[in-house]
């Protein structure tokens, strides 16, 4: 257990430290957001190239876990929503559970944790989590969340096309495409880019979980907070559940097993918080007061509840 807390109380020490510094006027809220977009657009984008350049691009791309996430994720999200329609909570509030329950802070808190905990596979297992989380995941809670919208006028096609067109403009996205492209080409780079991107990698970690904590502070505490505490705990536990119960359907689906580093990164993965931008995406709906309620909770559930699966895991 020693070893395990040795992961876990430095990182959400270092979402505290991010937290008090705002709390005490250290930084404002708004530089919090410059942080953000300096990890975000420069340190992530570097962080996927440099994983992926200096790697086989067999040794990245694992089928097998970019389904068993992608099968975990969309049965989240389908418990969540007969869960909540169940309930009588309204289509946009469904949504809003959906996304929260699906959709993992990889960049700023899945990372760091798999940096300490399987530093080997970080980089990479990164690069696959942000493929499922951009490309399957949150255009399905968007779906949802656009087609709960009063009015008429839109189409499936459409809202596809924004998510995706989205994704493909964001600059982690063309990090991990271009050192794809360096991968497939065989092309060895000099030591001196190595070292130059490998420092902007270097950045992310500790700055992203500072920046967690700082976005925490001040957000909106109105809201439904039983339905704040659902969506905490889907995402906490029915999510990883969903995924572990999908790394054992992989054999009967035809697929090759995962290594047991690789399992436990995708079990973990799906166990963290859900995403830092959660509050701003469902404040365009007008719920970002049990959107902030819940990301709240789950970063600080989450610190239970990882030790307790790092401890089985790892």
């Amino acid at each position: 257990m020693a070893d395990v807390l040795s992961i876990t109380l430095p990182i959400f020490a270092l979402i505290g430290l991010g937290y008090g510094t705002v709390a005490f006027g250290v930084f404002r809220s708004q530089d919090m957001k410059v942080l953000g977009t300096y990890v975000l657009n420069v340190a992530m984008p570097a962080l996927l190239f440099h994983a992926v350049a200096t790697r086989e691009l067999s040794a990245v791309l694992h089928p097998g876990y970019l389904l068993a996430l992608s099968i975990g994720g969309l049965a989240t999200a389908a418990v969540v929503y007969a869960m909540t329609a169940a309930t009588g909570t309204g289509p946009a509030r469904r949504g809003i559970a959906v996304m929260g329950a699906t959709t993992s802070n990889s960049a700023f808190v899945g990372y760091p944790i798999l940096l300490l905990a399987l530093p080997d596979i970080a980089g990479p297992v990164l690069a696959l989590n942000f493929l499922v989380e951009n490309f399957v995941m949150i255009p399905v809670a968007l779906i949802l969340l656009e087609f709960a919208r009063p009015g008429e006028g839109r189409s499936l096609a459409g809202v596809i096309g924004r998510s995706l067109w989205n994704v493909v403009r964001k600059p982690f996205l063309i990090g991990l495409m271009l050192g794809m492209l360096v991968s497939v080409a065989g092309i060895a780079l000099p030591a001196p880019v190595l070292r130059f991107t490998d420092i902007l990698a270097g950045s992310a970690g500790a700055l992203a979980l500072v920046v967690i904590g700082g976005t925490l502070h001040g957000l909106p505490m109105r809201g439904n907070r039983w339905l704040a505490g659902q969506i905490a705990v889907s995402k906490l536990v029915v999510h990883p559940a969903m995924v572990a119960a999908a790394l054992v359907l992989l054999p009967v689906l035809g697929m090759p097993g995962l290594s047991a580093d690789m399992r436990a990164a995708a079990i973990l993965s799906a166990a963290m918080p859900m995403i830092g931008s959660f509050t701003v995406l469902a404040q365009s709906y007008g719920h970002e007061g049990v959107a902030s309620l819940s990301l709240l909770a789950a970063t600080l559930m989450a610190f239970v509840t990882v030790t307790a699966l790092l401890a089985v895991l790892v």
